[in-house]
C-alpha cells in the first residue's frame, strides 16, 4: 500500500512495520487538517494485511501532539440543546479505538510534550514508551472550561486508575516521564539520547518477526479481557485452537525443541531463544 498522500505525517514501511513521523511545526497541534490525516492513516494502516506493527512517532523533539486545536473547538456548533442521542465526538472516537482494535500492534513513540487530543489518541494505542525529562502527559481541558472528549475521561482511569485520572484530568498538572512509567501511562522511560527509539525498533522488529496468525489473535484475545471473564476466557480458549491448527504454530512449536527449548540451557535463555524463533539470533 502506497503512503505517499500525506503532508503532515511522514509513513515509512519497512518490512512488516510501519513507522508514521508526525510533522506539523510549530508544536504539532492537532489541527483539523492533522486529524484528518490520522484519521485516514488509521484506516489504511487497518487495511495493509502486509503490516504487524505500526509505530507513531514525532520529529519534533518537543512535543509529540501537543494538544487538539483549541480555535477549532471554539467553532464548534453551540446552538440548541446537547442531545444524548447525538454522539458527536464518535469520529475522534472511531479514530482512537482504531489503534485499539486494528490487528497490528501499536506503539507510541513519546519523546517530547503530549497533551489533550493528542493524550487521549495515545492511550488508545498497545504500547507507549517515553523519554525521562522530555516526556510529559497533560490534559488541559478542565482548565479550559471543557473536558477530555476524545476519549480521555473513560481510557485514562481503566489506565492509571480513577483517583489518579482525577488528579491529572481535574488538575491540569504534568505527568512527568517517571510517574507515567509508574502509574502505567508509558510501559517504559528511557534516558534521553536515542534509547527510546532504539528500544522502539528492537521491540518492533522483534513482534513483526513473529508468526502473522499469532501476532494477530493474540492481541484480539488480549483486547477481550475487556470483556466479562468468562466472555473473555471462552475468546482464548477458541482463539489458542485455531493457532494450534496453523502451520505457522506448529513449525515454531517445533523448531522451539530443535533449538533447546524445555533443556535447562535454552529454558535459562528463554528471550534469546524466543528471538531465534523469528529469526533474530
Amino acid at each position: 500500500m502506497a503512503y505517499s498522500d500525506y503532508k503532515l505525517v511522514n509513513v515509512q514501511v519497512r518490512g512488516r512495520i510501519a513507522y508514521a513521523t508526525i510533522d506539523a511545526p510549530p508544536v504539532n497541534v492537532m489541527t483539523l487538517a492533522l486529524y484528518d490525516e490520522l484519521a485516514r492513516l488509521s484506516k489504511d494502516v487497518e487495511a495493509d494485511d502486509s503490516l504487524h506493527v505500526f509505530v507513531l512517532r514525532s520529529a519534533n523533539p518537543d512535543f509529540f501532539i501537543a494538544h487538539f486545536d483549541v480555535s477549532a473547538i471554539l467553532e464548534m456548533p453551540t446552538d440548541g440543546t446537547p442531545n444524548y442521542d447525538d454522539y458527536a465526538a464518535s469520529e475522534y472516537h472511531a479514530m482512537c479505538r482504531r489503534f485499539t482494535t486494528m490487528n497490528k500492534v501499536t506503539i507510541a513513540q513519546i519523546e517530547g510534550r503530549v497533551g489533550g487530543g493528542g493524550s487521549e489518541l495515545s492511550m488508545n494505542f498497545d504500547m507507549r514508551f517515553g523519554t525521562r525529562g522530555k516526556t510529559f502527559v497533560n490534559q488541559m481541558e478542565v482548565p479550559l472550561g471543557i473536558l477530555p472528549g476524545g476519549s480521555g475521561t473513560q481510557v485514562m482511569p481503566r489506565l492509571i486508575g480513577r483517583n489518579r485520572a482525577m488528579e491529572v484530568i481535574m488538575g491540569g498538572v504534568d505527568m512527568d516521564a517517571d510517574t507515567a512509567e509508574r502509574w502505567g501511562y508509558l510501559n517504559r522511560v528511557f534516558e534521553p539520547g536515542g534509547a527510546c527509539g532504539a528500544y522502539v525498533d528492537w521491540i518492533a522488529n522483534r513482534i513483526a518477526s513473529f508468526p502473522t496468525e499469532a501476532v494477530r489473535l493474540a492481541k484480539a484475545s488480549i483486547n477481550s479481557a475487556e470483556k466479562p471473564l468468562a466472555d473473555g476466557l471462552r475468546d482464548e480458549s477458541h482463539l489458542f485452537q485455531q493457532l494450534l491448527r496453523t502451520e505457522s504454530g506448529q513449525r515454531a512449536m517445533t523448531k522451539f525443541l530443535e533449538i533447546g527449548g524445555q533443556t535447562r540451557g535454552g529454558e535459562l535463555k528463554i528471550q534469546e531463544l524466543n528471538g531465534l524463533l523469528g529469526g533474530l539470533g
